[in-house]
């Protein structure tokens, strides 16, 4: 875990000047704990794709992380190739997501309830930057082929996904993103919340053309990604 804490930090920092040296890490021994120690996570469960739920294993805080023991999370993964690889990165994933928080101004000097709603409104940005920085989304088609096999298949997705589906699929966006305009697109789209919309956002930052056509490319990809499995 601190290994993981470690490289995220260092892939984080060059592009990254918020990215803190030292963080504060709070292991929690079951669920319950967790759910305990903020009264969001509950909800944040159950308005979660079932498929990318046991994903959902930490929380971000301004200065500190909380997250399930790494005991726990060896527990919670499934038999699916790449279920415990996601767990392990779970601590990486928070250090990416709070600092995508203090990079970003619209996130960071705003009440809490006004910030949680731009972080729900913008969950595929916030929560798929965190995961595809943490290095989930490298591990996570598996779970992409279960989501697409019980959630209702690609009709039931949006583009880009929405909060029930963003801590599975927002790092795939950031994925196609960082393969046709490269990693510095991603820190860019990441480090302020677009004024456009989230729409027009992704097309200036796939460097123009249709949004139409982008969403198509995002869905082969999604369903290759399945269909590799």
């Amino acid at each position: 875990m601190l290994l993981s804490l470690e490289r995220a930090r260092e892939r984080l920092r060059p592009t990254f000047p918020q990215a803190p040296g030292e963080v504060t890490v709070v292991l929690h021994g079951s669920p319950i704990g967790l759910a305990l120690s903020h009264p969001l996570v509950p909800v944040i469960w159950l308005g979660t794709a079932p498929a990318a739920r046991r994903y959902v294993a930490g929380w971000a805080g301004r200065e500190e992380l909380h997250m399930l023991a790494p005991s726990v999370l060896r527990a919670r993964a499934s038999n699916v190739t790449g279920s415990r690889e996601m767990l392990a990165l779970t601590g990486a994933c928070l250090y990416a997501r709070l600092v995508i928080r203090r990079t970003n101004p619209d996130l960071q000097r705003v009440m809490g309830l006004i910030r949680a709603g731009r972080e729900l409104r913008w969950a595929w940005l916030v929560e798929g930057g965190a995961r595809w920085y943490g290095g989930q989304t490298a591990h996570a088609r598996p779970a992409i082929a279960r989501r697409l096999r019980e959630g209702g298949g690609m009709r039931s997705i949006s583009f880009p996904p929405g909060p029930r589906d963003a801590p599975l699929l927002g790092g795939t966006v950031l994925e196609l993103l960082a393969a046709e305009q490269g990693e510095p697109a991603v820190a860019r789209l990441c480090q302020r919340l677009p004024r456009a919309g989230a729409q027009a956002a992704l097309v200036q930052a796939f460097g123009g053309g249709s949004g139409k056509a982008l969403e198509q490319r995002w869905r082969a990809r999604l369903t290759e990604a399945a269909a590799a499995t």
